[in-house]
């Protein structure tokens, strides 16, 4: 399931999750975001077992756009216990946001 992540629900649904998340800083108006997306929406489905994925609106969200200093979109950032383990700013591929997965949970 896809979360919609907003600047009141970061703490429950980011920081105090059960399971690493992995979470899209996008914007509508972001050609290479939409691009991303069916990519970003299907790794999201196939880990659902062991992450949980949610998106955070560029425009909506000035506050954890800030917080965490995103300035190129799309960025994917990897949540773990509370802290950031890792981002990778415009992934290529399907392939490329799995590798990130994987090598930053091995961490």
């Amino acid at each position: 399931m896809m979360l919609t992540i907003t600047t009141n629900s970061f703490e429950n649904d980011v920081l105090r999750a059960d399971k690493p998340v992995l979470v899209d800083f996008w914007a509508q108006w972001c050609p290479y975001c939409r691009r991303i997306a069916p990519a970003f929406d299907k790794v999201g489905e196939q880990y659902a077992d062991t992450l949980i994925s949610g998106k955070i609106n560029y425009d909506e969200e000035p506050q954890l756009i800030e917080r965490f200093g995103i300035d190129t979109i799309p960025t994917l950032m990897l949540f773990k216990d509370g802290k950031v383990l890792g981002s990778i700013v415009a992934p290529a591929s399907k392939a490329a946001i799995e590798t990130f997965i994987r090598e930053t949970l091995a961490q």
